[in-house]
């Protein structure tokens, strides 16, 4: 009998190909021209702290952290978060931040930053910035843009622009 369970597994270099598929997939073309898009292709993602789901051996979703600086803060970007169509609302992708934001607080980092829906991405502690405080280098809805503190009080005091962050 075929294992039909969720696992949740690291990304590996083999996994490459078939994530940025999945991207192609669920996100189209449009998404290159994203302004969270255009800072993740300036930098690559952690490897140790991107993550599968995986049903028996089917890729259904993928999770990746990038580091970035806010003004001379180091946080991460989230994303992209993507759950191929018919797995969705299973909590898939919910499991996949859960399981990075663990990770990269066991690791350290303190800030998580990301541009999506905050009722969505409020399950797994992100919040609105204060507007002004993190200036993305392109158009982005300001109610779009969240964080997650790793640390309590770890956005306290934290502003100026979203950047790569190329020395990590």
């Amino acid at each position: 009998m075929t294992d039909l369970s969720l696992t949740i597994l690291p990304e590996t270099p083999a996994d490459t190909a078939a994530v940025e598929r999945l991207h192609e997939r669920t996100f189209g073309p449009g998404a290159y021209a994203r302004t969270a898009y255009r800072i993740r292709e300036r930098a690559a993602h952690h490897r140790d702290l991107s993550f599968l789901a995986r049903i028996g051996t089917l890729l259904v979703g993928s999770v990746r952290l990038t580091a970035i600086r806010i003004g001379d803060t180091k946080a991460l970007l989230l994303g992209p978060l993507t759950v191929e169509p018919p797995f969705r609302d299973r909590g898939i992708g919910l499991e996949l931040m859960e399981r990075a934001l663990a990770e990269a607080r066991a690791r350290g980092h303190r800030l998580v930053l990301l541009v999506g829906d905050e009722p969505y991405y409020a399950r797994a502690g992100f919040k609105r910035v204060p507007r002004g405080s993190a200036l993305m280098p392109g158009p982005v809805d300001p109610a779009r843009l969240l964080v997650a503190e790793l640390e309590p009080g770890a956005f306290a005091g934290v502003s100026g622009p979203v950047r790569p962050d190329w020395d990590a």
